[in-house]
């Protein structure tokens, strides 16, 4: 993507640290977790699919359920029918520290906002982002960590 440069990643135990910059001003995020959406038309048939696997319900908002696993609950998938305010299912979710620095940093880079920056009634801050090969990423805040 224009404007961006290579990304200078730090891993630590439970989170990413990267350094990114962007039009000469430079974003550092951190990455809390990344979890693949599953478009799923029976999201009980999944569940127990993956419950085989090892998995457990880490949340269930009706149209959407995670599954996480009990020893690394930072391991999760989540699966959905269709978003509840979004226009597509995105393929992936990223949790990052500072949703806003990162809308920031991907308006500027020319990339495509597939749903506007948005809080939404369930707790979180997110927009979504088509990425170079196309796949849809959902990237948010939680309302708790973004608000201090």
């Amino acid at each position: 993507m224009p404007g961006l440069s290579p990304v200078q990643v730090r891993e630590t135990r439970h989170q990413v640290q990267a350094q990114v910059v962007v039009y000469g001003s430079e974003v550092a995020v951190s990455v809390r977790r990344v979890v693949p959406n599953v478009r799923s038309e029976d999201v009980a048939a999944s569940r127990g699919f993956y419950g085989l696997l090892g998995f457990e319900e880490a949340m269930d908002l009706g149209w959407i359920v995670t599954l996480a696993s009990p020893v690394a609950p930072g391991a999760q998938v989540s699966f959905m029918a269709a978003d509840l305010t979004a226009p597509v299912v995105a393929d992936m979710s990223v949790e990052v520290d500072d949703v806003d620095a990162v809308y920031a940093a991907v308006r500027g880079s020319g990339a495509e906002i597939v749903h506007p920056l948005q809080d939404e009634e369930w707790g979180v801050r997110r927009f979504f982002v088509r990425d170079p090969h196309g796949r849809v990423v959902n990237v948010l805040s939680h309302l708790r960590q973004a608000q201090g």
